[in-house]
């Protein structure tokens, strides 16, 4: 009867060390989920829904840093004017969503 009841106890010992020793493992990815993965994907569909929202006429900066004011959108290009007369064509995946300086000039 004794034996039976400590091999119970060292059962029931060791799924529960074994449940703790996987509970760091769990936080850890709990937290990598909330502070990496959660957040670049709500940014990545923030610039998705930005460069599906350009038009004509807003001013945009890529992400070599060029400036420039959108004269034409295409499926997924973009034709900008950088100077008088001077038109460059760009991917949209290379217009920066981090413009909002030069929105109100």
């Amino acid at each position: 009867m004794n034996t039976l009841f400590v091999m119970l106890q060292a059962a029931t010992g060791e799924s529960q060390s074994s449940w703790m020793s996987m509970l760091p493992l769990l936080l850890i990815f709990v937290v990598f989920y909330f502070f990496f993965i959660l957040p670049q994907t709500r940014k990545s569909k923030a610039q998705k829904k930005f460069r599906e929202a350009l038009k004509k006429g807003d001013k945009i900066v890529t992400i070599g840093g060029i400036h420039g004011k959108i004269a034409e959108v295409k499926e997924t290009t973009v034709v900008i004017e950088v100077g008088t007369g001077i038109k460059m064509t760009l991917e949209k995946s290379a217009v920066s969503m981090d413009n909002e300086s030069i929105q109100g000039k």
